[in-house]
């Protein structure tokens, strides 16, 4: 074989922005083409974005990505061959599609084999599954083409094997999770060493609602070796040249560590929510917190700090080092700041409500009202200006429901919807790593919601340590209670955090999308009736 030069086109896809993402595409194609590439690979449907959920359902959809696909063919470079997703409708049936491009025509289209319908994935309620290989001729060599599940099975690679590939293409919209590309890494060396042909793995770069595609994309020549692995978080166009059939040694980026891979997604899933909705920046309540403390530094490295407004709403029971604390961070971090005293406004309502709570002692009602005039009050400074509020919730409250309707789940996108207390920590610490962001009393201080005297979150829940240990078994793994305690947890603890989990279900169904990091997040993933009687683990 002559030597090659292959290009992997790592792209932020606009979900249903056509133009701008045929633009992103052929952007590359002339870079890769300068650069002396004579094939791109695009990710998984990069002509209109993943995943496209029922705009699928609408025949004008398919017939605008044929439109764009044909346009695209045409303005490609000439001599440069283009493997381009996009969605694909024949004779009624839908499919999941790649197109090869080359010299203005579409000289052949793939079908995926695989469609996922599982976790976040739901294909088959869109798609028809191919069951024939697709394999063309580049420059003297065979070339096979899978499209992202069809790798986690053996069939759809082998059946490429069988008909001559020589070179696998895979394009993937694989969302990003903790230790994801453990498990990419692996599949793929599975695959290798099935069919002993190298494989390239493009993967889709993005935010897109709760979801988050980290790039990553990478080489494994025949023997599994890993010969490329780009960077992750940032769009990379990456270059591959091949010598004897394989790949030779490239550009290979170091792993990133748990902190720094979920705080650059947390990042990008907020500044892709943000710019993509056109929102012109975000405002959050600022409470001298850790959570609130590490969504406004999220915030302002994804948007830039003249696009972030902090609120501070003090009550009776708010701590003069909450506000101190929050003053400061606001300082460093060159935010607008405003302080709001919502105490004239806690008198009118307990004045208002007075007489028909007589007889009864306060209780969670009075700390509730607290919450939701700051939620009120962070909405109506979100319809004045268009901004949009940030829920500073993290998953251990969500998971207990230790946080209340129309007051602090009041907003538009929750930024810490699936991070755990104790990674909340792990990640301010790592935040100031970088640079100082987080006063350090915030994050050394037992953690309050500041709402009666004297509280504290341990007052009313478990070690966040045990909290997030029984929420990771019962709700990420799906573990029975008598496993949880033969881990060494409480049972006590264990029932009552389950419990907690299924009475609060009608909260986490009203609360706004946020950014996923786990593979159970409270989302897609989490699909539990709030209706429901059945309780085998009591």
């Amino acid at each position: 074989m002559n030597p090659m030069k292959f290009a992997i086109a790592q792209i932020n896809c606009t979900l249903g922005c056509l133009s701008s993402n045929a633009a992103k595409i052929l952007e590359a194609a002339e870079r890769a083409h300068a650069q002396g590439a004579s094939l791109l690979l695009t990710p998984e449907l990069s002509l209109c974005g993943y995943p496209p959920e029922d705009l699928l359902l609408r025949d004008g959809f398919y017939a605008a990505c044929d439109d764009e696909l044909q346009q695209l063919a045409c303005a490609a470079p000439a001599g440069m061959t283009l493997v381009v997703g996009h969605p694909h409708q024949v004779d009624g049936l839908r499919f999941n599609a790649a197109s090869v491009l080359r010299d203005g025509a579409i000289i052949t289209t793939y079908h995926k084999h695989e469609l996922p319908n599982h976790s976040v994935f739901d294909e088959l309620r869109y798609f028809t599954p191919g069951d024939q290989p697709c394999v063309f001729e580049h420059e003297g060599v065979r070339i096979g083409i899978n499209i992202c599940a069809d790798i986690w099975e053996a069939g759809a690679a082998q059946a490429a094997r069988g008909a001559g590939a020589e070179v696998l293409l895979v394009l993937n919209a694989s969302p990003y999770h903790l230790d994801k590309q453990l498990a990419r890494h692996a599949v793929i060396r599975e695959r290798t060493h099935e069919n002993g042909i190298p494989v390239l793995y493009a993967n889709l770069l993005g935010g897109q609602d709760e979801l988050v595609f980290d790039g990553a994309s990478f080489v494994m020549d025949a023997h599994g070796k890993l010969t490329h692995q780009f960077a992750a978080f940032e769009e990379v166009l990456g270059l591959v040249e091949f010598e004897h059939g394989q790949p030779k040694s490239g550009e290979l980026q170091p792993p990133l560590d748990t902190e720094a891979s979920v705080y650059r997604a947390l990042c990008l899933g907020v500044r892709d929510y943000i710019l993509k909705n056109r929102f012109p920046g975000v405002l959050l309540g600022l409470s001298g917190g850790i959570d609130s403390a590490l969504t406004l530094a999220v915030a302002v490295d994804a948007l830039g700090a003249d696009k972030v407004r902090a609120v501070m709403m003090p009550s009776p029971y708010t701590a003069q080092i909450s506000l101190d604390d929050a003053r400061e961070m606001a300082q460093i971090l060159g935010v607008r700041y405003d302080e709001l005293d919502i105490q004239p406004t806690l008198a009118a309502f307990e004045q208002t409500l007075a007489p028909l709570f007589i007889g009864r002692a306060a209780d969670t009602t009075e700390e509730n009202l607290q919450a939701r005039i700051r939620g009120t009050l962070l909405m109506a400074l979100s319809n004045k200006t268009g901004s949009l509020v940030l829920v500073t919730s993290n998953k251990s409250e969500m998971t207990v429901g230790y946080s209340t309707l129309y007051g602090d789940m009041a907003g538009g996108f929750a930024v810490l919807k699936d991070v755990s207390k104790t990674l909340v920590y792990r990640l301010s610490n790592y935040r100031n790593s970088l640079g100082y962001a987080i006063p350090e009393r915030i994050i050394t201080r037992p953690p309050s919601a500041e709402l009666r005297p004297d509280q504290t979150d341990q007052d009313s829940l478990p070690s966040y340590d045990d909290l997030d240990g029984i929420m990771a078994c019962y709700v990420e793994r799906n573990l029975s209670i008598p496993e949880i305690v033969a881990r060494g947890y409480a049972e006590a603890d264990v029932r009552r955090v389950v419990k907690l989990v299924r009475i609060n279900e009608y909260k986490r169904r009203q609360s706004p999308v946020g950014v996923r990091i786990t593979d159970r997040s409270f989302g897609k993933d989490w699909r539990y009736p709030i209706t429901a009687r059945y309780q085998d683990d009591f």
